[in-house]
């Protein structure tokens, strides 16, 4: 493009894909205890921008890390984007490996299989799908139909395929019904032909089509905005000490160790008791706080930052969940049964 030729939207999409993924580069570099969630956001921005060989060295280095928290994660990633730019044998070869390892987190499995689903090969889609739910669903909560949400794509995704594959419904399938959560059956939202609709012309066919598109969105919406725990912040006593000296204006939020240690346990108990299910804590530590307000090119001392850095905790699945189970340490870190502590 000529220097004096306005970029056209795409470009211009493209280029702030870019400058926001060397942005968050730079983040990492300076705060390298985040470095692995923000390269992966880098990572992201590439891959919108069309600049895949740099999503993949950004995985490459991440899974060359001897400290990376998530592997399997990444893998699947990189998997899913060497597809996408021409690398289908290294791809498959990872996809291979990566289900030969039994990762116990859903996320994995589901970018593998849509991966593969994306690209035509449904068999191995559908195969994958079900070896994560045999593996990550046990039977009690097969019988009881109460699988956490968590594993809900899995469910959906496995559905979907089959349906593309026209294969009976099984107890999967039914599992999978319990999981729809929008007005639409299943079965017609993942109808393989439901989009020749669309191309009718006839207006009750075109409207209840809409109808069913929208309820899909609906769903993908509700997805994308609680696919983790409603967690709420905790700082332990060290960091808690080292947050307020930093930041002095934080104390109207904790005014004393003590009032942010049963605010925590009071919130939950109002949420549970409002009837708000999949509860947690997220553990805050100061330097990954730091890094967060930088990503969102605002101060650590903003409070309004507090919930939000809680959220992105929870959505990298950093959340405990609450309450404890029977028995089991408080989650104030006291080294008392929760029973004795908090939860008296």
């Amino acid at each position: 493009m000529r220097p004096d030729t306005p970029a056209t939207p795409a470009e211009n999409e493209s280029a702030d894909h870019v400058a926001e993924a060397e942005r968050l580069e730079r983040t990492a570099a300076m705060y390298p205890e985040d470095a692995e969630q923000l390269l992966l956001q880098a990572a992201a921005h590439y891959e919108l921008a069309d600049a895949r060989d740099r999503a993949t060295a950004h995985y490459d280095s991440l899974l060359a890390s001897p400290d990376v928290h998530d592997p399997a994660l990444i893998r699947a990633l990189k998997a899913s984007n060497l597809w996408e730019y021409g690398h289908e044998a290294e791809a498959r070869a990872i996809i291979t490996g990566l289900r030969a390892t039994a990762p116990r987190d859903p996320a994995p499995w589901v970018i593998a299989a849509e991966s593969l689903e994306s690209h035509d090969e449904l068999d191995q889609a559908h195969e994958t799908f079900t070896e994560a739910l045999e593996l990550l669903v046990p039977q009690t909560e097969r019988e009881s139909g109460t699988v956490p949400y968590a594993k809900h794509p899995l469910l959906l995704g496995r559905h979907r395929v089959r349906r593309l594959l026209g294969a009976p419904h099984d107890e999967w399938d039914a599992l999978a019904d319990g999981a729809n959560r929008t007005t639409v059956a299943l079965d017609e939202l993942h109808d393989p032909k439901r989009l020749w609709s669309l191309g009718s012309e006839n207006p009750a066919e075109l409207k209840a089509e809409i109808t069913r598109l929208r309820a899909e969105l609906g769903s993908y919406r509700e997805a994308l905005s609680r696919p983790f725990p409603v967690a709420v912040l905790h700082w332990p006593s060290t960091e808690y000490a080292e947050l307020l000296a930093a930041y002095p204006t934080l104390s109207s939020e904790y005014p004393s160790y003590e009032a942010h240690l049963a605010s925590i346990e009071g919130s939950l108990r109002e949420l549970s008791a409002s009837g708000t299910g999949n509860l947690g804590i997220v553990t805050g530590t100061v330097p990954s706080y730091e890094a967060f307000a930088a990503s969102e090119a605002s101060s650590p001392a903003e409070a309004s930052l507090l919930p939000q850095y809680a959220t992105t905790l929870a959505a990298r699945g950093r959340a405990a969940a609450w309450p404890p189970e029977a028995g089991a340490a408080c989650w104030c870190g006291s080294g008392a049964a929760y029973g004795e502590c908090h939860g008296v």
